[in-house]
């Protein structure tokens, strides 16, 4: 095995865009594992756009990340060697963990992937953070019912498209909102969606109008901004609006300024209510059965956009804030040992 490995760490918090001299690209050595600790060898890493907000130095729902430390993120790799009476050589491992060639952790900070419940990398995608966080933020806050019209903004993404493919199983009405032609093209000829707006293309709220002609009941917001301002409008008697994300003003440098919410809930007597996946710990378990069930009785389907090689993850992570992936995000850096 070889004795140093590629890491990198956080140099300065970012101002606007990250740059690559947000970063430091360095070498360290390969530590052994003590008692009940795994050295792991990383073979997927997940960017996330939340991770952006760590980058800041505010309070926020999770610790920012420290100046001079590794990043942490979602990750799937395989036990190079065990100090732990619950994992061997070869397991299939997921935690939080650092961006290192080679990770130590402990046996409590990692769990091992059942092979058999979905395809090795769908535990960072569609049965992992971002399926669960769809299905609990649409499920539980959205509460979409039968016949009822929901919007979601970011449709092509991880989350967007799976809250998609969900709210069609509850027998809804679905309007998705992506960024390019291709994409649209994708909610609609391969996920279902019943409409699909190109926001780069087309006037937002008169598309919207078009597409919505009984009002919006459920706006899942992945994205916040102009395309959020332009739900409100159309919003139904106690529409609810579960608020995943505001991608659109993580890189601002300024605060993000726009039309005022309140008026609009007040009108609709609507339910507006930010979550974390966070919030939902003790009911994981629940998620990852039924989205598992859903995905293979094929009611449920996925992309992943994998960029190979450790040099290249922050060119896929600010790849994300470019509107380049579809689905998935996720870095190669490794092949599994047999």
């Amino acid at each position: 095995m070889k004795q140093m490995q590629k890491q990198i760490k956080l140099a300065k918090r970012p101002v606007g865009v990250p740059t690559i001299a947000d970063f430091d690209f360095s070498k360290a050595p390969i530590k052994a594992p003590a008692d009940d600790e795994l050295l792991i060898r990383a073979v997927y890493i997940s960017v996330d756009p939340y991770l952006r907000g760590r980058m800041q130095d505010t309070k926020s729902y999770v610790a920012p990340f420290k100046l001079d430390e590794v990043i942490t993120s979602g990750m799937i790799g395989q036990v190079v060697e065990s100090k732990s009476d619950r994992f061997s050589k070869g397991d299939v491992i997921i935690g939080n963990l650092g961006w290192k060639e080679y990770v130590v952790a402990s046996e409590k900070a990692v769990q091992k992937i059942d092979p058999d419940l979905a395809p090795v990398t769908a535990h960072l995608s569609i049965i992992g953070m971002t399926g669960l966080t769809a299905y609990f933020g649409l499920l539980d806050i959205g509460q979409p019912k039968e016949g009822e019209t929901v919007v979601v903004s970011g449709a092509a993404g991880a989350v967007g498209s799976t809250v998609g493919q969900i709210a069609k199983i509850k027998g809804t009405r679905v309007v998705g909102i992506a960024g390019t032609k291709a994409k649209c093209d994708y909610l609609l000829n391969e996920l279902g969606f019943d409409a699909a707006i190109n926001y780069k293309e087309e006037d937002v709220p008169s598309a919207l109008e078009t597409a919505c002609p009984n009002g919006i009941d459920v706006y899942y917001d992945n994205v916040g901004g102009e395309i959020s301002d332009a739900v409100f409008p159309l919003l139904n008697k106690f529409a609810r609006i579960p608020v995943c994300g505001s991608i659109s003003s993580y890189n601002n440098v300024k605060p993000d300024m726009g039309p005022r919410v309140q008026s609009a809930l007040i009108k609709t007597s609507a339910l507006m209510q930010g979550f974390t996946l966070g919030d939902y710990s003790e009911r994981l378990q629940e998620g990852r059965t039924a989205l598992a069930t859903w995905l293979n009785e094929g009611r449920l389907k996925y992309e992943e956009t994998i960029t190979e090689g450790f040099d290249h993850i922050l060119d896929a992570f600010l790849d994300l804030f470019k509107g380049a992936n579809l689905g998935k995000q996720l870095v190669k850096v490794a092949d599994f040992e047999k």
